[in-house]
């Protein structure tokens, strides 16, 4: 049994230990007592296959063997995957995945495109943010999980697939047809914001993937030559990832030799995570390790983003901007299977340079700062026509966004209040929208408004108003 690799979040590396680790029912050696146990494995196996009018192939029981066996010891983190899954997860973190550059969420039970990757072959066939998937070739996606519609749209490069959605802003069904590709999983962003003479730099990194580390030194060392007097780190929402990319971060901010995190296993026993900076180069560092640094960090920031907080606070490297982070203090390892599955078990708990476990207790930010709350609305494809006394979801979250807008709202139960038509009127006048049928003034024409208005304000740097607590409060370090 191969040992694939170590975990801190969403799949991590870092230490490769060797492993015995050892499924039973492979074979009946062992103790008299592990004898017994994989006797009433296998018995159940044949009870199964042999008594019960439902006929059930023996890998598919294996499968929920497994995935039993990882959900009994109560670890969110500890899993099964299937030899698909684990793929997928692979693919999560690697330098490129084959596919065709979307971002999918669900919603009940309908799978929505947050956004086309850009120059990959949905956005080339003409795909958009809000496009509704329903079906992928001749298959509907209707009961699907989002591991069974990913199965259904990776493939073989270069091969051809057809995908339906429905676009409620046009309300009308798109059939595209496109080919695979590889798309590449960039995990760092940067660019430089001017703040009245002063260069700032801003870096956002969404996971820690293979090829964080060489994203990482290629976008600081753009923004350096552009005399970036200050850095912002934006780790908001980011799951997690692989520590080596974690340690060569952090290595390229503080001192040769610096415990960045300690790693203790099942006994107790502490390992120090150094900081090693014999691959950079040394302007590159002299730079980098004088240059001021606010990190932005939300709820959603996980694990490796706490690792990488956890360290550059520690030291006083770093001020961290937000609210405090997810609270993920584990290591997974994973392990490959004989049936081509994976299972990842969390095999120690990683701590801050001063000794803390932040499991269930997060990082606390030096400046807390909640986000707008607009910024937490998810913006959905809605359509259909509602009038005064109607309840739906649809004006629930009509009366969420335009409450949140600033707009008069008495009620945000979906019932559709005199308030709420109200404040829709005044919306649509606002806009400038199209007149409404006599009596209904929440329609299609108005969702496509207001969820385009909603992009529009989250897309503006202005209202992040953590973005800018970050930037103020680097300028005033800046000034001292």
């Amino acid at each position: 049994m191969r040992k694939v690799t170590s975990i801190v979040g969403v799949l991590i590396i870092g230490l490769v230990i060797s492993s015995g680790l050892y499924f039973g029912w492979f074979s009946k050696t062992g103790s008299k007592q592990s004898v017994t146990q994989v006797d009433s494995i296998n018995n159940a196996m044949e009870l199964i296959q042999n008594q019960s009018v439902y006929s059930t192939e023996k890998d598919v029981l294996v499968e929920g063997a497994l995935r039993g066996m990882a959900d009994a010891i109560k670890d969110p983190y500890s899993t099964y995957y299937s030899k698909e899954e684990a793929a997928q997860h692979r693919q999560m973190l690697a330098e490129e995945r084959v596919g065709i550059g979307i971002e999918l969420s669900e919603n009940n039970g309908k799978f929505i495109v947050v956004s086309p990757v850009r120059s990959s072959p949905a956005e080339k066939a003409g795909m958009r943010s809000l496009d509704e998937i329903v079906q992928v070739d001749d298959v509907r996606v209707d009961g699907k999980t989002m591991s069974e519609l990913m199965h259904l749209i990776q493939g073989e490069k270069g091969t051809s697939l057809t995908i339906v959605v429905y676009r409620p802003s046009e309300d009308k069904h798109i059939k595209m047809t496109m080919k695979r590709a590889a798309i590449s999983n960039k995990t760092v962003s940067s660019e430089v914001v001017m703040v009245e003479d002063t260069a700032i730099g801003y870096v956002g990194i969404s996971i820690f993937g293979e090829k964080t580390a060489e994203e990482w030194v290629a976008e600081t060392s753009k923004l350096l030559r552009k005399d970036i007097e200050g850095l912002v780190i934006d780790v908001r929402d980011n799951p997690g990832g692989y520590l080596h990319s974690v340690a060569a971060l952090v290595s390229s901010m503080m001192e040769n030799g610096k415990v960045f995190a300690y790693m203790q296993n099942s006994e107790g026993a502490m390992e120090p995570l150094k900081t090693s900076t014999e691959s950079f180069d040394e302007n590159y560092l002299r730079t980098m390790n004088k240059i001021p640094i606010v990190l932005l960090q939300n709820e959603g920031s996980a694990s490796a983003s706490e690792v990488l907080a956890g360290a550059l606070n520690g030291w006083g490297r770093a001020s961290i901007v937000g609210v405090t982070s997810f609270g993920k203090g584990t290591v997974q390892e994973s392990w490959e299977l004989p049936n081509g599955g994976e299972l990842k078990l969390s095999t120690n708990k990683w701590l801050t340079p001063k000794r803390e476990w932040v499991h269930g207790k997060g990082i606390k930010a030096s400046l807390e700062i909640e986000q707008n709350e607009l910024f937490a609305i998810q913006l959905h494809p809605l359509t259909g026509q509602f009038k005064t006394g109607d309840m739906s979801e649809e004006v629930a979250y009509t009366q969420n966004a335009l409450k949140k807008l600033g707009y008069k709202i008495v009620r945000l139960d979906g019932y559709l209040d005199e308030a709420t038509e109200g404040a829709v009127k005044l919306y649509r006048e606002h806009k400038k929208l199209p007149r409404a049928e006599e009596g209904i003034y929440v329609d299609t024409a108005f969702f496509n408004s207001l969820n385009e208005t909603l992009k529009t304000y989250k897309e503006d740097r202005k209202n992040d108003v953590q973005f800018q607590m970050a930037i103020s409060f680097l300028m005033h370090n800046l000034q001292q």
